[in-house]
């Protein structure tokens, strides 16, 4: 258990810090990913850009 909490992690530090240089690809500005301003911040909930970079990683592992 501790393990995928340890890969879950790190796929969570490299996604964020891809995340400027994946916008630029349109990958958070999908319809289905959801931004709103509550209390002052910007909430962003990614939920189309998951599924599509979900499927990419099945296809990629499925074929390797």
């Amino acid at each position: 258990m501790f393990r995928w909490l340890f890969i879950i992690f790190l796929v969570l530090i490299v996604f964020s810090s891809a995340l400027p240089w994946l916008e630029k690809l349109g990958i958070g500005r999908l319809p289905g990913d959801v931004r709103f301003r509550l209390f002052g911040r910007e909430i962003f909930l990614p939920f189309a850009s998951t599924v599509l970079i979900s499927v990419v990683v099945f296809l990629i592992g499925r074929f390797i």
